[in-house]
């Protein structure tokens, strides 16, 4: 008897079968590979941002430093003038307080003002100046006695006087300004008031004014300056 050969055929969907299953493996490393290329060129992008940014943030801290620096140089030929680096603010001390419920400034008082803030101004036109320091704003302070509106318009006062000194015309030996500074002042200065917030432990030290020094952010640049005719500043119109 012949004995019978089995032959087993093989499912003909195997053949075919394989290479797609190794081609979706390929292209499923592919994408891993592409994926992972993506973020590393975004990790590297995000890294660079961060770096820029830290580095124009301490460029920007060490100018303000400098700046700053040479604010508390010009303050020290004053007795009295300090510089309070945490809020940038040029503290008068006594130098510069008030009576209580008045807004004039003494004499020496006022000779003192046009004596320092040419100092400031002279700062302000520095290279550093004027790529940092946006604004002065003269701050009048109040005591705690009193209605709070009442305060709010006293303190305001006490800071328009401040304009007044530097611009009005001065009596003779009170060292006035140039047209130059008196330029300079209706630029760069501005006047608030903030009745008797942030009051000092007595109330003649509450009553007082502050310069406080506002400096420009990064990237942030200085808005077009109005065309004003120099000159023609008036005289103030401010009571007793």
């Amino acid at each position: 008897m012949t004995g019978t050969r089995l032959v087993l055929k093989r499912n003909g969907k195997d053949e075919p079968e394989k290479p797609f299953w190794i081609s979706f493996s390929d292209l499923m490393t592919a994408l891993m590979v592409l994926f992972l290329v993506a973020m590393s060129v975004a990790l590297l992008a995000v890294t660079k941002t961060v770096t820029e940014t830290e580095r124009a943030r301490a460029e920007r801290e060490a100018a303000l430093d400098a700046l700053l620096d040479e604010v508390e140089k010009a303050a020290h030929q004053f007795p009295g003038v300090s510089v309070d680096r945490n809020r940038n603010v040029i503290d008068f001390g006594e130098r510069a307080l008030f009576d209580t419920r008045s807004h004039q400034l003494k004499s020496n008082q006022a000779i003192l003002l046009r004596q320092f803030v040419p100092k400031v101004l002279e700062i302000a036109r520095s290279q550093l100046g004027r790529q940092w320091l946006k604004r002065i704003v003269v701050e009048g302070f109040t005591d705690q006695r009193g209605t709070y509106l009442f305060n709010l318009n006293l303190s305001l006062q006490r800071s328009q006087r401040v304009l007044c000194v530097l611009l009005n015309s001065s009596s003779a030996g009170e060292g006035e300004l140039s047209p130059e500074d008196q330029e300079q002042i209706r630029e760069l200065f501005l006047v608030g008031g903030y009745s008797f917030n942030s009051a000092k432990a007595s109330l003649e030290e509450s009553r007082r004014i502050e310069f406080r020094l506002e400096f420009f952010g990064i990237g942030e640049t200085p808005l077009l300056k109005v065309d004003i005719p120099r000159g023609n500043f008036g005289t103030c119109s401010m009571g007793s």
